[in-house]
């Protein structure tokens, strides 16, 4: 079984800043890092090195449109959810005041 490994931030970004440089293809600067087939492409839908001074890792516009996704199909159910529940209240209260 294959451990899998964990980079620093520093290392990422390093690796991503070599990326955009470079001149060599992706899959020749992997070979040269030791690293598997497809990790840098995988980083660089991933992150986007920040703006400013430290250039923090950031999550990239692809994954933070994700996140914002997922937030609202959760919302959204909640909402459903709580349609739902006020349906059923007015059925009750509905057919209380018939009788």
């Amino acid at each position: 079984m294959k451990k899998r490994g964990r980079y620093a931030e520093e290392f990422k970004r390093e690796v991503l800043r070599m990326a955009e440089t470079s001149d060599k293809p992706l899959a020749e600067l992997e070979q040269d890092l030791g690293r598997s087939a497809g990790l840098i492409r995988q980083w660089q839908r991933r992150y986007r090195i920040g703006e400013g001074t430290n250039g923090s890792l950031q999550p990239s516009e692809e994954r933070e449109a994700e996140a914002e996704i997922r937030r609202l199909k959760r919302e959204l159910e909640i909402v459903k959810q709580e349609r739902d529940i006020l349906k059923k209240a007015i059925q009750v209260f509905s057919r209380d005041q018939k009788l």
